[in-house]
């Protein structure tokens, strides 16, 4: 008897000692076309193997098959491309609640957006983002801000150096650069964020300039913001004074983060009756449509005359073209969500936008996944398909480079190595219009 208990409690012993590994599931997308994004043009008849989190290989549809038990995804006729970076998003205040917060990253990850760097943190943006890492909530990989620094924030050279000892201390992933500022402050925050290894990026600063920024080392300028005043502003702007800031630009390796989409609805003609037909308005809170209703109203009570506001947007335009003509680093934001841009749903506006101004898809797709990858110096983690790189990947049912706006049509979304098939997302996306009606 006592031999067969201690045989009994060896065998209990050894299944808590000797756990059986978790396999990592595996998912194969089959005959698809890949867009890889580290080279030009489309790898066609591809199957890429998914293990876990991760690419695992790609190669020749002929040559490589679906190991036994993968999921596999039917990839005739599609086309796959690496996720999304929206490099100017926002989240919600944490105080408007979990399920708006969860909602909102939810819209981000339908429209294919897997990665979001953030432009306006608060602290529980920080357990946001460990949640969103761990697994635990559904969402794209964030990059999180502290509070941005204005001229009311620090109004002194001494509250802006605390101010960013306090969010580095606090673990923030870099600085936003607010409007109102002082060049003495603003130097400061850059001494002081040059010390600590922070990055800064935002604004530029009326009393600091385009040029100054530059050779502050600015990560990068947000919304063209100061380059229009810079050559001289709508009726006297000249290619000598474009050329020269560009050439600065460039010089400097500051990015470009031109928001196009939402300056068309800043200084365009469509009203807020035309506006809020837009589809994706469902999917945003009833309180959002009304406040975006009252803030249009304010902007076309106060703004210039529709021509000199239309004459503003073709150069906005032409800044962006010679920008990336010159080479200079651009990548794809859209400041959402902000007066009639819905998160995830304004990545193929802005992305038309940039194509208006003359840009070709293939720099658009690339400043919407291979830059932001260089900004973040993480080209070996994500914004291309190839084996190694993190599994963030969008299934289209046409070829975006054909026409960039089919980047919207989607057959579904991985998102660090999880599948959403598109009748799932149109079933969430159901779920929250649903409780906004």
């Amino acid at each position: 008897m006592l031999s067969t208990g201690l045989a009994v409690v060896a065998l209990m012993f050894q299944g808590m000692g000797f756990p059986k590994p978790t396999l990592e599931p595996v998912t194969a997308f089959v005959d698809v076309h890949v867009i890889p994004m580290n080279r030009d043009g489309v790898l066609d008849h591809q199957t890429v193997i998914v293990r876990g989190t991760r690419i695992a290989q790609m190669g020749p549809a002929a040559q490589v098959r679906a190991p036994a038990g993968a999921v596999t995804i039917d990839g005739r006729g599609k086309y796959l491309m690496p996720g999304i970076t929206e490099m100017h998003g926002h989240l919600p205040n944490p105080n408007a609640g979990p399920e708006l917060t969860e909602n909102v990253l939810f819209l981000y990850v339908a429209n294919g957006v897997t990665t979001v760097r953030g432009m306006q943190g608060l602290l529980p943006h920080l357990e946001l983002k460990s949640r969103v890492a761990r697994g635990d909530l559904l969402g794209p990989r964030l990059w999180v801000p502290g509070p941005p620094l204005t001229g009311n924030s620090a109004p002194t050279p001494e509250a802006g150096r605390r101010i960013v000892e306090e969010q580095h201390a606090a673990g923030f992933d870099h600085l936003k650069i607010h409007e109102g500022l002082s060049r003495e402050t603003y130097d400061t925050i850059v001494a002081t964020a040059k010390r600590l290894g922070m990055r800064f990026a935002g604004h530029v600063p009326d009393a600091v300039g385009v040029y100054h920024a530059l050779e502050s080392g600015q990560a990068s300028i947000e919304h063209l913001d100061n380059y229009v005043e810079t050559i001289g502003g709508p009726d006297s702007a000249d290619d000598a004074s474009l050329g020269k800031v560009v050439a600065a630009t460039c010089a400097a390796r500051a990015w470009t983060v031109p928001t196009l989409a939402l300056w068309e609805t800043f200084l365009g003609t469509e009203d807020s009756t035309t506006l809020a037909a837009r589809e994706e308005l469902r999917y945003v809170p009833p309180a959002w449509r009304a406040s975006w209703a009252q803030q249009l109203a304010q902007l076309r009570r106060d703004a210039p005359p529709q021509d000199k506001r239309l004459v503003t947007l073709a150069l906005r335009r032409k800044i962006l073209k010679a920008l990336q003509a010159a080479g200079c680093p651009v990548a794809l934001g859209t400041d959402s969500p902000q007066l009639y841009s819905v998160p995830g749903f304004s990545i193929a506006r802005e992305a038309r936008s940039m194509a208006a101004a003359g840009l070709t898809a293939q720099q658009i797709l690339i400043d919407a996944t291979r830059q932001p990858a260089r900004y973040f110096g993480a080209e070996q983690e994500f914004g291309s398909v190839a084996p190694g790189e993190r599994a963030d990947l969008i299934l289209l049912t046409s070829n975006p480079l054909s026409d960039v706006g089919n980047i919207a049509k989607r057959a579904g979304v991985m998102v660090n190595g999880r599948w959403l098939p598109e009748a799932d997302i149109q079933a969430r996306l159901e779920r929250i219009a649903a409780a906004y009606r």
